[in-house]
């Protein structure tokens, strides 16, 4: 690291608020799959800012909507239609097969969106204001106080405790705990259709099936957190399209503006006649025309791309390297995930091995102490996937020690 680089990194610490143990590096740049530092050095990111940025780095037609945009208009507030927001809502009803769009600025607050429509929902239905919400252990739907209430993890929790009531946690994978959980004040159950930085868990066909079984025949609400698995992560363009069932709110944000700060909850029909409505719920500057431009185009540009048929064939490739490596080194006990949304879990803490890829050039997160997780732009190439792994395989063998 330069000595200019430190004094930046020093100069922030004086700055920002320690909410994040940063590594010690400042990107300045992006072009496809790679970032620059400001000393110039290149990385291959398989990160992509927490599977943010779908498309990559520096796609000229994703930047150019943009630069159009903003040479019209910004922002004009939610108290006025703009022409980008309602094109935005049709792309998204389109390809997710939901009825009723709300945009937010973030996961977090698709989140909050969702939980205030199911408290509503419940309300219309019997005037009772104690509903009660069914989510998953392990889970993690954001920061924000209704979001950290949902999320399945007390260490989250405590320090900001009292949480939002009436929230209840079974185990995903297990519809029997989820089953006894529910009362006749169950509004809804929430839960990812892929756990992202509760470890890379998927749900089960068969779980999400009774889960959608019980809600039908219960009245109650499936919603489904797409925020990080969603957006074609996982070779469809919504993970629960693998499985045949539907949700009725659905949260979605990342990559759905590929680096503009941009979610949305969803909803069929007939829960957006029966639970949001005026004066219910807002937001300044969700579904401003500068947010919603980068969402037709990010739309636009999965299709033109081949993003989901890219996602099959290489996402395939890297399960087979993926596992390749759990079978040469007997540190790696396994291998979670789906597409391009994986995790390599460790018998031990994975710092030191994500601080060297990055030595190497190789830019890694973690889920949890001791799973890597994998969540690269959606349009690496096979190569890309070797580059991955050549530098994943020298730095388990250097931290870990050699192959089995």
């Amino acid at each position: 690291m330069s000595q200019t680089m430190q004094r930046e990194i020093d100069e922030a610490e004086k700055v920002l608020l320690h909410t994040y143990n940063r590594y010690q590096v400042i990107f300045e740049r992006g072009e496809g799959v790679y970032l620059y530092d400001t000393d110039g050095k290149k990385y291959l990111d398989f990160v992509s800012g927490i599977a943010v940025f779908a498309l990559g780095y520096h796609n000229v037609e994703y930047n150019d909507a943009l630069k159009d945009q903003i040479d019209k208009i910004i922002h004009t507030s939610n108290y006025y239609y703009n022409l980008p927001a309602i094109e935005a809502a049709k792309k998204l009803k389109k390809i997710s097969g939901m009825d009723r769009v709300f945009f937010t600025n973030s996961g977090a607050e698709a989140i909050e969106g969702a939980i205030k429509t199911a408290r509503k929902y419940g309300y219309l239905k019997d005037g009772r204001t104690d509903h009660e919400i069914i989510a998953m252990e392990h889970s993690f739907h954001g920061r924000t106080m209704g979001a950290l209430s949902v999320t399945g993890n007390p260490h989250y929790r405590e320090p900001f405790e009292p949480m939002i009531g009436n929230i209840k946690f079974a185990r995903l994978n297990d519809f029997d705990s989820v089953e006894r959980l529910v009362t006749d004040r169950t509004c809804a159950i929430l839960l990812e259709t892929v756990q992202g930085e509760g470890g890379v868990y998927p749900a089960e066909e068969e779980f999400l099936r009774k889960v959608r079984a019980l809600c039908d025949e219960k009245d109650i609400l499936m919603m489904l957190d797409e925020i990080q698995c969603g957006m074609g992560r996982t070779g469809e363009m919504f993970a629960w399209q693998r499985y045949g069932i539907k949700p009725d709110v659905m949260a979605a944000a990342k990559a759905l503006g590929c680096g503009v700060p941009v979610g949305a909850f969803l909803m069929t029909e007939k829960v957006g006649a029966h639970s949001l409505a005026a004066g219910d719920h807002g937001t300044t500057y969700g579904g401003n025309p500068l947010a919603c431009a980068a969402v037709c185009r990010v739309i636009e540009l999965f299709e033109k791309l081949n993003v989901l048929d890219n996602v099959r064939q290489v996402g395939g490739y890297l399960e087979k390297c993926l596992d390749a490596v759990r079978n040469d080194f007997s540190c790696v006990e396994t291998r979670r995930g789906v597409g391009m949304m994986q995790g390599l879990v460790f018998d031990r803490p994975v710092g030191d091995i994500i601080t060297n890829a990055m030595d190497k050039g190789l830019v890694l997160i973690n889920a949890g102490t001791n799973i890597i997780r994998l969540v690269p732009p959606l349009v690496i190439t096979r190569e890309h996937v070797d580059e991955m792994t050549a530098i994943l395989r020298k730095s388990i063998s250097e931290v870990c020690g050699g192959k089995n």
